[in-house]
């Protein structure tokens, strides 16, 4: 990787009129503002489809597509809808924040109205989907399922689907056939959509980051239909979840509630699933961030059903033998290493050993009572710097609500002012240190607060809202981000 730049925003903080960020016009002119600011990379959070919590970090599927991100507009171009279909319809009134129950609500009947008119013209393509993709039968079935149970997870299905019994699989299939083509076309919009978006950033030499996350959903696809794969018991529960353990930052550690892996079984198929994972991963994109890479050395686990984090242990996790088969399977592919919290020395030694470059946040680096790793003058080039990520507050937030000796600290350590502005003087600091990379959140070019934070971790409501307005993106601060750009080096 050479030394080079980025920002982050996720698809859904897109602007646009229907309330969430989508693949079209809007995209396209997000590709143009940051090739005309000089960037080379653009990166994302997961693109799975949400479910309760609205959280991208836990979806329906590894490697389903989020259909709330298909564009009306281009289905109006294609003559699977007309303007009055969706011209009128009330998608949420805040254009900088989404919210996702009336996205939920008034966007899915719009996109089955797409796939009524469209069925016949994509009947065979809709065919071949369910061929070509190993996973998308069982998606399209689960998603159906789902439906006819009022949406509850899986594990509270009657218990011969549940089970996935084989005449209860046929008879669903068999009733559920319209529904079931309905969830494939919509996967089939989404990639078509997604391909031709990626393409074009491509095309104008920037590169596209996505995220995954290390563990799936309990309440998935994959945890349904490939059981086996996942740490449960024979009524389908969880036996362990994941987690972390309690830290400065929280006295009871986090529960997460992820299904834990079945890594024997795994090592025994030659890391299959993961392979599979990782296949269709770079497909979507040009580099795949790995959300809490350390898990992969040694991870936490906590009984399930306990209230909090704190009964839990460190168990050895299949480290560079699931990587080794990955590369031998794929060969070089681009990887970010998500190495954040407490590093042990073989956490460390991990990492190293997989080449992949580490994580650096700016906003971890000016902690008074000990000496940091964050701090630019540690870096080596191998790592990838962030002004902070979708967990932090904005630098802007930060600096206002920040413990008062860590402010002062990077004040004095990057020389903030008020006449540059304290936000760019931290992209500053990013943008000038030597890791290979520099990527820095759209909120903080705009240096906006609190309020415009992505999310606060182990809270649910209120996170994966925050929307640009098509406005702030402006020749002037394409200018300012391409200066300060071609003044590193970057």
């Amino acid at each position: 990787m050479k030394r080079s730049s980025g920002i982050i925003m996720h698809i859904t903080s897109l602007p646009g009129k229907y309330g969430i960020g989508t693949f079209g016009k809007e995209a396209f002119e997000f590709v143009d503002f940051l090739c005309k600011a000089g960037q080379s990379y653009w990166q994302i959070l997961p693109i799975g489809c949400t479910g309760y919590g609205d959280s991208p970090y836990q979806s329906f599927s590894a490697f389903a597509g989020n259909p709330y991100f298909i564009d009306f507009d281009l289905l109006k171009d294609e003559g699977l809808l007309k303007e009055d279909d969706y011209k009128d319809i009330d998608f949420g009134q805040d254009v900088e924040s989404v919210d996702y129950e009336k996205i939920f609500f008034n966007k899915m009947p719009i996109l089955k109205k797409a796939y009524k008119k469209g069925y016949e013209k994509y009947s065979l393509e809709i065919e071949r989907f369910k061929e070509e993709k190993f996973w998308a039968k069982d998606f399209a079935l689960y998603m159906a399922v789902k439906g006819t149970f009022d949406l509850v997870e899986w594990q509270k299905w009657d218990e011969d689907i549940k089970l996935r019994k084989e005449d209860a699989l046929e008879r669903y299939e068999k009733e559920l056939k319209d529904e079931i083509d309905y969830w494939i076309f919509l996967q089939v919009i989404f990639f078509e959509q997604w391909t031709k978006l990626k393409s074009y950033a491509n095309e104008k030499g920037l590169k596209i980051i996505g995220d995954i996350p290390i563990y799936v959903a309990a309440d998935s696809a994959d945890a349904w239909a490939n059981s086996e794969v996942f740490l449960l018991d024979e009524e389908k529960n969880p036996i362990k979840v994941a987690g972390c353990p309690p830290d400065a930052f929280s006295a009871t550690g986090q529960l997460w509630g992820n299904p834990i892996y079945r890594w024997e079984y795994l090592d025994g198929t030659g890391y299959k699933w993961w392979i599979d994972r990782m296949k269709g991963s770079i497909d979507l994109y040009d580099v795949i961030r790995i959300d809490h890479f350390r898990g992969f050395e040694s991870y936490w686990q906590v009984p399930y059903g306990e209230d909090t984090a704190i009964n839990g242990e460190w168990v050895k996790g299949p480290g560079m033998k699931l990587f080794n088969a990955i590369q031998q399977e794929m060969g070089h592919i681009d990887v970010i290493a998500e190495d954040l919290g407490y590093l042990t020395e073989e956490v460390i030694k991990f990492r190293e050993d997989s080449g992949y470059p580490g994580m650096k946040v700016l906003q971890f680096a000016f902690d008074t009572r000990e000496e940091s790793d964050y701090l630019p003058h540690n870096y080596d080039k191998n790592c990838i710097v962030y002004t902070g990520t979708h967990d932090n507050d904005t630098v802007a937030g930060w600096l206002e609500n920040g413990i008062k000796e860590d402010i002062e600290y990077s004040k004095k350590y990057l020389k903030l002012n008020k006449d540059e502005g304290e936000h760019w003087g931290f992209i500053r600091g990013t943008w000038s240190s030597v890791g290979n990379l520099a990527i820095g959140q759209m909120q903080d070019f705009l240096g906006l607060g609190s309020k415009s934070r992505m999310n606060i971790p182990s809270t649910i409501g209120g996170n994966w809202q925050w929307r640009v307005k098509k406005e702030d993106l402006t020749r002037d601060l394409a200018k300012n981000i391409y200066d300060m750009t071609k003044l590193y080096g970057r």
